[in-house]
């Protein structure tokens, strides 16, 4: 007898805990994750699990050149540091959130200790890109950008491929629309990053 082959997921699944059950602790679910390093696992503010499968092959590509483009300002720059799409950080709110793309000024970064930084770092971002894949809900990912401001970043890029626009996120609830950009200016959060836009297209 032949046996159903499983598909990819092509939505985030959403697992809700019941009321009268206790959700799991920072540490567990950081255990949690790191037992299922093939799926992408983020918390809710409610503690809810959402699980996403790996990207695309032509998204995870665009996404390696923004982090690259970061990553050689961020080297150069000194005053931060980046991280990838497969770090998670603990925003005040209690969610575990995971960018694409991330920086953090160097004093907020060593002013946690060790044991902070090996896992989900209790803090948000200074700076966020999200990436949209095919598979993306675009208001998702606005609600995420949303979050970031909420707790703490100081800018958010979220960039759609779909519609080339990028949608750009500050405090307060300040926002922009971007059609078709070829470049992104990161002042005066990140003083002198440019994003070229031309190969993430």
């Amino acid at each position: 007898m032949s046996h159903p082959v499983a598909q990819p997921l092509r939505q985030p699944l959403l697992l809700h805990f019941p009321a009268d059950i206790a959700a799991l602790s920072d540490e567990h679910f950081f255990a949690f994750c790191q037992a299922n390093r093939d799926l992408q696992i983020e918390r809710t503010a409610n503690h809810d699990l959402l699980i996403m499968a790996p990207t695309g092959s032509e998204t995870n590509e665009r996404n390696f050149d923004l982090i690259g483009q970061l990553w050689a300002w961020a080297r150069q720059d000194g005053t931060g540091v980046g991280f990838g799409s497969s770090g998670g950080f603990r925003l005040p709110n209690g969610a575990v959130r995971s960018p694409d793309a991330a920086w953090i000024r160097k004093d907020r970064w060593e002013a946690l200790t060790l044991a902070q930084r090996k896992g989900f770092a209790p803090l948000c971002p200074d700076f966020v890109i999200e990436l949209r894949s095919e598979t993306d809900g675009l208001s998702l990912l606005q609600d995420k950008m949303v979050e970031y401001m909420d707790n703490g970043a100081q800018l958010g890029w979220l960039i759609d491929r779909q519609q080339r626009r990028v949608y750009i996120y500050r405090p307060r609830g300040v926002s922009e629309t971007m059609a078709d950009p070829t470049i992104l200016s990161g002042d005066p959060v990140l003083p002198g990053f440019t994003l070229d836009l031309s190969r993430i297209w």
